[in-house]
């Protein structure tokens, strides 16, 4: 749009250039590169290579770079507009020229004055004020001539609006409107489509309709009427899209030495002639719902759209046949650029004469081949690879030598599964293809594997003889089976062998047919893989859920049953290396004296079980156990176990017959390689309350009978004056290890800063309220966790999620924002539409890592979800979503 501004792009050529060896007439160095210094310079070498270049486009990289924008945020083109023309009138504003310091100005420009005119004495209040655009509300109107009316109104001031008059001297009723004194040659009108929406506090874009006409008559509208104020259209800016976050642009812009209309939509530039001349007009990004208005109908010379968002008018007086000569050094950087351009483009001429010519001499080669290629019956042949074939017929490059490996068995043959992938040509055409490219094996008329073919059509029978044995297999197993004819077999076998079967035929057709390592390319891979394939079918293998430990016939009798030698040899011919137990076999002497000792094992486990809930019933109960932040009065000493050793004999008591008895206290885990204490007695009565259990001292005499001790842990209390509680003193034997203690925490404190692919949960909440009505959990962050970890203590500190939460994957080291687009992806909620806190604290820094925050492993975030945008996707750089909004901060076009 600026380029097709004649007499800005004239301005603009005449501006001096930084560059010494320019403005001497030196000319330019041939091995230098040039480099504008200047946003003019960027401006001026972009219009000399749109004016004068052979390129189909022009790539403004360096003007992007120049003014520090990121191409990958989208932004508001008549932001970007405003600020630019701001920063191009205060560099310009240096010139001695007064063409090119008052472009901008003259231009762009016009004034405009707010009227206030006192209701009580008639006084005129004016105050004048320059204007580069009319930002023009459409809300609520069909016609741009109806928008500018509605610019122009008249408002009342009364009530508590209204205006304090300087005759009056006090407040009094007025009116106010803005009155249009003069007008630029290029009018830029503004249609404010990107509207505030108090109800979700977002903007959105306003997708209706405006008419808008090729030519305006701007004198009704302005305070003198002498003038010439007659504009026609020139530029129609469209923001394609029905969101005001993401989208589009696309230009039409009129030619104004021909009158032509073109779109240039990125790097696609075509005219707009015949029925495309229909201004302003482009399709939504989006499918348009059904309640939308449908275009209205527009008469010649008028147009209308509901994604035009600026429209630019131009003087219609103004000279259109304005004759601009690019400068001698900018043409020359031109025509250097369109030498390499013609360069560029004879290199690729040449290629494609290169690739013609290869192409001849191979449709020749093929031509000649072709009629030769199929084998003729009773002529000897050569099996091909079907893949390389084609690549000779399509490509004009020569193919890479044959390879036949992938086709071969694991007996160095042709594989007869491979046959398909195969082409039987002549042997004369295979005499030429590896005289001419080389490669092999060659694949003759001896090379199908005949081991490989019987061994397919063994497991093809098979397959077939399959579904008839089953059904004579199921009516033998209805057979009551007499004396000691019969085998054991398992009922599991029993109910899946025919899927065992059919598993195992074809993992046997597999082998056959992968048995060459050579195929993937990696052997030691494949094995790896048909490892562990066997090992997790070993359970499966047929008769073995009645095998023992010890290799013998299991003593449940009620996991197998006996089946007759007909129905066993039957199953034999499917599993030949099955177990075999025939109906007088007995079972497993080891099991059964280890069943024996089981059972006298569980009645002593019940019974110790039994003796020892009913020796430390407070042990058992935690209602029942001291507790530090509140200690009982009756004694002034409290023994320490660890939580641990509590849970683990807990389990013992209740399932004896599944649990293993706990022998020992195992106190050494609570204690630093000092013999010191880990815990504060504050700490005791806080965090690391969940890692210990306080033991009643008469308790503790029973637990020293019945369990190996190896440290005693005792807390005491001293008392100085018995009224006061607060006087009391606490003691610990062994005492607190200072160092060790120091130790673990910044230990600890590392642990939670420097975590990787550790779980997080985020909990969407309505109205500070969590979704499933439940009050906020807090996390319960076990500091002594990590270190007892390691020490034995497997005390459990996993987050149990509950409805309406997700878990996120995260590190200590990513971003705010990295964790803000995870849950963008989680929930739908855009990231400006994210509200998170932690423990009561907002989460705002979007550079801040997740560590400094202080969101640890197993953390619980909630997020509070502004209204979402509606038409959110990911298409490219055209529907991107945004980051809050800070417009171009940061960037060249703020200037100083």
């Amino acid at each position: 749009m600026w380029f097709l501004n004649l007499e800005l792009r004239q301005a603009l050529y005449l501006c001096p250039s930084t560059c010494s060896e320019y403005t001497t007439g030196e000319g330019i160095p041939k091995d230098k590169d040039y480099e504008p210094q200047t946003i003019c310079e960027h401006l001026q070498y972009l219009f000399a290579l749109l004016q004068n270049s052979k390129r189909r486009y022009i790539d403004p990289s360096g003007f992007v770079k120049a003014l520090g924008l990121d191409t990958g945020q989208q932004q508001d083109a008549q932001e970007f507009s405003k600020l630019f023309m701001s920063l191009l009138e205060d560099t310009l504003s240096k010139q001695k020229n007064p063409d090119v310091r008052n472009i901008v100005q003259k231009q762009f420009c016009g004034e405009y004055a707010y009227v206030t005119v006192c209701n009580q004495c008639g006084r005129e209040s004016k105050l004048v004020s320059k204007f580069y655009e009319l930002e023009l509300n459409i809300q609520g109107h069909k016609q741009l001539t109806d928008c500018i009316t509605e610019f122009l109104k008249e408002e009342k001031l009364e009530g508590d609006n209204r205006y304090f008059c300087e005759t009056c001297q006090s407040k009094q009723n007025a009116t106010r409107k803005i009155r249009l004194l003069s007008l630029p040659c290029t009018l830029n009108l503004q249609l404010m489509r990107f509207v505030f929406d108090r109800q979700t506090g977002h903007k959105k874009k306003l997708n209706t309709y405006i008419g808008f006409s090729e030519l305006l008559d701007m004198e009704p509208f302005m305070e003198q009427k002498n003038g010439v104020y007659v504009y026609e259209l020139s530029a129609v800016l469209i923001h394609r899209g029905v969101s005001a976050y993401s989208g589009h642009y696309i230009a039409h812009v009129k030619d104004p030495q021909t009158g032509e209309w073109y779109k240039f939509n990125d790097e696609d530039i075509e005219k707009m002639e015949g029925k495309k001349l229909q201004l302003g007009i482009e399709e939504d990004l989006a499918e348009p719902s059904k309640s939308q208005t449908r275009k209205p109908k527009c008469g010649k010379g008028t147009h209308c759209s509901r994604n035009a968002y600026m429209l630019v008018y131009r003087l219609q007086t103004r000279e259109k046949s304005l004759t601009i000569e690019v400068p001698a050094f900018l043409q020359e950087l031109v025509e250097r650029d369109n030498c390499k351009f013609e360069e560029w483009c004879n290199e690729m001429a040449e290629m494609r004469k290169q690739s013609v010519a290869r192409g001849k001499i191979k449709h020749e080669e093929v031509k000649e081949l072709y009629k030769r290629l199929p084998a003729e019956a009773g002529s000897p042949y050569d099996f091909i690879s079907l893949e390389w074939l084609q690549k000779w017929l399509d490509e004009s490059t020569p193919p890479k030598p044959i390879d036949n490996t992938a086709c071969l068995c694991s007996h160095g043959k042709l594989h007869p599964d491979k046959i398909p992938i195969m082409k039987r040509i002549s042997e004369y055409v295979a005499d030429f293809f590896y005289r001419r490219y080389g490669g092999g094996p060659r694949l003759n008329v001896k090379a199908l594997c005949k081991d490989c073919v019987v061994e397919r059509c063994r497991i093809l029978r098979l397959k077939n003889q399959l579904n008839e044995d089953y059904k004579t297999v199921t009516n033998l197993l209805k057979i009551t089976v007499k004396g000691n004819d019969g085998f054991w077999v398992g009922k599991a076998s029993l109910r899946s062998w025919r899927q065992l079967a059919l598993e195992q035929l074809n993992e046997q057709d597999e082998d056959t047919e992968h048995s060459n390592g050579k195929m993937n390319g990696n052997a030691q891979n494949k094995d790896e893989s048909n490892e562990d394939k066997r090992e997790e079918e070993e359970e499966l293998n047929f008769n073995e859920d009645i095998v023992c430990p010890h290799g013998d016939l299991c003593i449940s009798e009620n996991e197998r049953r006996v089946v007759s030698k007909e129905a066993w040899e039957k199953l034999k011919q499917y599993f030949p290396k099955a177990p075999e137990f025939p109906n007088n076999k007995e079972c497993c002497s080891q099991c059964k004296i280890l069943e024996r000792e089981g059972e006298e094992n569980e009645a002593l486990h019940k019974m110790m079980a039994s003796e020892q809930k009913t020796s430390l019933q407070n042990l058992f109960h935690d209602k029942c156990r001291p507790c530090l932040g509140s200690w009982p009065q009756e004694t002034d000493e409290l023994y320490i176990v660890s939580q641990f050793f509590v849970e683990e004999w807990r389990k013992f008591v209740r399932r004896p017959t599944r649990c293993s008895p706990v022998s020992s206290v195992g106190n050494s885990a609570l204690l630093c390689p000092h013999g010191g204490l880990m815990f504060t007695y504050a700490s005791m009565t806080k965090e690391d309350s969940k890692l210990i259990a306080l033991i009643w001292p008469s308790e503790w005499e029973r637990i020293q009978k019945l369990f190996v001790v190896d440290h005693v842990i005792k807390i005491t209390r001293t008392q100085a004056d018995r009224a006061d509680p607060e006087s009391a003193l606490y003691t610990s034997e062994p005492q607190l290890c200072p160092e060790c203690r120091e130790g673990l925490l910044c230990q600890q404190q590392r642990d939670l800063r420097e975590y990787t692919q550790a779980t997080i949960y985020i909990h969407k909440v309505v109205d500070n309220k969590k979704t499933n009505g439940g009050a906020k959990r807090q996390k319960i962050s076990h500091q002594s966790y990590i270190t007892y970890q390691k020490q034995g203590i497997r005390r459990s500190t996993r987050h149990r999620k509950v409805r309406g939460e997700k878990a996120l994957l995260v590190s200590a080291n990513q971003t705010l924002k990295e964790l803000k687009i995870q849950i963008m992806h989680a929930f739908s909620v855009a990231p400006f539409d994210q509200n998170l806190s932690i423990d009561g604290k907002i989460l705002s820094d979007d550079t801040a890592t997740l560590g400094s925050l202080g969101v640890i492993p197993e953390s619980v975030i909630l997020l509070k979800a502004d209204e979402p945008i509606a038409d959110y996707a990911a298409m490219d750089d055209v529907m991107q979503v945004c980051m809050p909004e800070e417009g171009f901060k940061g960037t060249g076009l703020l200037g100083h």
